[in-house]
């Protein structure tokens, strides 16, 4: 996992080779993202699915609460059939877009 701090969000990429080995590290050290708005970068891995990124509601659904962001980044996956719980995007500025989004709506009460 490789962990790029920028303001108040945390981008996490996986240099894993695949998605259960990336979730086995994000969830040992999940406490160092808790309160930051958070991007998963899995743009570089190949073979990403529904059950793979359905590991993450849970940390979504928590951030949610929290009133952070958690957003997921991955090509080629039918975003039609992600929980709506999880934000998922195609490319990394999109999350950092949705993110601002999200803050914005929370400003304002939404």
């Amino acid at each position: 996992m490789i962990i790029e701090k920028k303001d108040d969000i945390s981008i996490l990429k996986c240099n894993e080779t695949s998605v259960s080995e990336f979730f086995i590290v994000f969830r040992e050290k999940y406490s160092n993202f808790e309160g930051a708005n958070v991007i998963i970068d899995f743009s570089g891995l190949k073979g990403v699915n529904t059950e793979n990124i359905s590991l993450f509601l849970e940390f979504s659904e928590k951030h949610r609460n929290d009133g952070t962001s958690f957003v997921v980044v991955v090509n080629g996956i039918n975003f039609n059939s992600i929980p709506d719980e999880i934000m998922i995007v195609p490319t990394l500025q999109e999350a950092k877009d949705i993110i601002e989004m999200e803050k914005i709506e929370r400003d304002l009460g939404f």
